[in-house]
């Protein structure tokens, strides 16, 4: 276990400030990222499922989802902060408040274990679900406030909702693992398993927040 964590300590060590770099560089550097991040995740996905006859929905999910976070990165929208052209500051706080969920619920399901929540993920506990909560909700807070801009409870309901479908999506992704039974959709990515792996949550918040938006803001 203490390996485990070790390896996926620095992975992540290594590659936030990577991923980083090209979100926050942004044009060119970012198509480039997201292109390579989806022909990656679209290839896991294919392995993992070519010979299931949903193979195809699956990969049209990825194609919908990956449109949907170029188009919020690019949108300029409305969201947690108001501001026009704000496109990047909303990016991040979607992938902040996915990361932070995936934290909290691994230390928080680490450490105060419960009940489990689903069959499908054995390792998702209740304890994991309110970590993930709780943390996406301090990091979001932090965020905004180090942008001067106040927490209210229309970023306390977007919060919830966008760590609710992170977890949502986590879950679903398990479920078609367990299908294919697999642990991990790769080995890309040392203690991680592969892109997929670390992005399911992700795959499914940018698609909700965009149509959300569309919707609402």
């Amino acid at each position: 276990m203490k390996k485990e964590f070790i390896k996926r300590l620095i992975s992540s060590i290594i590659l936030i400030p990577i991923a980083f770099f090209f979100i926050i560089k942004g044009s060119f550097f970012f198509n480039f990222f997201l292109l390579i991040c989806f022909i990656i995740t679209s290839y896991e996905w294919h392995m993992m499922s070519k010979k299931k006859n949903y193979n195809i929905f699956g990969h049209l999910f990825l194609l919908f989802s990956f449109i949907s976070t170029y188009l919020v990165y690019n949108s300029g929208a409305d969201g947690f902060v108001n501001n026009s052209g704000a496109g990047l500051y909303v990016f991040l706080g979607i992938l902040l408040v996915c990361i932070s969920t995936d934290i909290g619920g691994y230390i928080f399901g680490k450490l105060l274990k419960g009940p489990k929540l689903t069959k499908i993920s054995p390792n998702k506990t209740y304890a994991g679900v309110f970590g993930g909560y709780l943390l996406s909700i301090i990091f979001l807070s932090s965020y905004l406030n180090y942008h001067d801009y106040n927490f209210e409870l229309e970023n306390f309901i977007l919060v919830i909702a966008i760590s609710t479908i992170s977890q949502i999506g986590d879950i679903i992704v398990s479920y078609f693992k367990r299908l294919s039974k697999i642990k991990n959709t790769g080995k890309l990515i040392p203690g991680h398993g592969g892109i997929l792996d670390r992005i399911d949550g992700m795959i499914f918040a940018f698609p909700f927040y965009f149509i959300l938006h569309l919707i609402i803001f």
